[in-house]
């Protein structure tokens, strides 16, 4: 098992130990090209459609590799997770398919789809807090008050290779990979994927996509230490929210991530609209913050670029008001 010390190598060893691990409960996702987001001559664009993974996200493979690879005592004992719906309803998966109970602590500004898929899989669910940061805060506390496992979304070493094996998947699919889009709230996606990219071609570029609204990681880059800021309203609920200031990740991302591209709201409503009237479905604002990364970066884009599309739970009431500012 791996601990807290994390190099890139190790976490792409580690990466490609969870995909023989997951291999059987987690599918393997398509990989598209996507001619209307390539903006110059000789360039490709392809899509990871995690959107099609079983719960609608990449997040139920961290969840998955990460619950098993409990002890048999943790997994009597149960386990306690925080999310904002995506990490939920994998963990909830995960736990109903592995036989081992536990508690889900969402936001309370949680859309109700995604409540509803944490239920539906059979997730008991708390609300808690308004933050991210805050949520993680109360679950692991609430964990630690119960004797149970904390499932983090992003800080641990088990759930970052979880989230690693898209990268191995995507050497298996593409041989020649030139650059990522990837968005960024906790960091443990880009951190896995970037890692076991870098491993086999160094020169892989790693862009980190994020909302205004919420751009912490970027912030905590800039500023060479994980930062506390207040996150706005944002489309791209997936990635909003402080990080925990001895987060895994962020010496990964210091490390790995060459670019940071920041969005604002209008930009991830017309790419998800682009999306949807280009592939015929919609995706979540997590997903549209990488798309609209890509139109923003559009002008230096050659070779093969890959941009995650990380989920697709979206609501019928947000997705009405990302079509309804197409009028406004």
């Amino acid at each position: 098992m791996i601990d807290q010390a994390m190099t890139p190598d190790r976490v792409a060893a580690e990466s490609r130990l969870a995909l023989d691990r997951i291999g059987s409960l987690a599918r393997h996702t398509p990989l598209a090209i996507a001619p209307w987001l390539a903006a110059s001559p000789g360039s490709q664009v392809f899509l990871k459609l995690e959107n099609r993974q079983t719960t609608g996200s990449f997040k139920l493979r961290g969840a998955l590799n990460r619950l098993m690879t409990l002890t048999d005592e943790q997994r009597r004992r149960g386990c306690v997770a925080a999310s904002s719906g995506n990490h939920g309803a994998a963990v909830a998966w995960a736990q109903k398919n592995l036989g081992i109970h536990g508690t889900i602590f969402v936001p309370e500004h949680t859309s109700s789809s995604k409540i509803d898929k944490i239920r539906e899989f059979g997730g008991k669910v708390q609300t808690f807090g308004t933050d991210g940061l805050d949520t993680e805060q109360h679950a692991r506390a609430y964990a630690a008050e119960h004797g149970q496992f904390y499932v983090s979304p992003y800080n641990d070493p088990q759930v970052v290779a979880g989230q690693g094996t898209i990268g191995v998947e995507l050497l298996d699919d593409l041989q020649d990979i030139d650059r990522v889009f990837v968005a960024v709230g906790g960091g443990g996606l880009i951190s896995g994927i970037a890692s076991v990219l870098r491993s086999a071609n160094p020169s892989v570029e790693v862009i980190g996509c994020q909302p205004a609204e919420s751009a912490v990681m970027a912030a905590s880059v800039d500023a060479g230490r994980i930062v506390e800021l207040e996150s706005g309203e944002t489309l791209s609920d997936g990635t909003a929210g402080g990080i925990e200031s001895d987060s895994v990740t962020f010496a990964l991302c210091r490390e790995l991530v060459d670019e940071f591209i920041i969005v604002d709201e209008s930009e991830i409503a017309a790419a998800m609209r682009d999306y949807r009237a280009a592939e015929g479905e919609r995706v979540e604002g997590a997903a549209g913050v990488a798309i609209a990364a890509v139109k923003k970066h559009a002008g230096d884009v050659s070779g093969n670029s890959i941009v995650i599309i990380c989920g697709g739970n979206v609501s019928d009431a947000t997705w009405a008001s990302v079509t309804s500012s197409e009028d406004s």
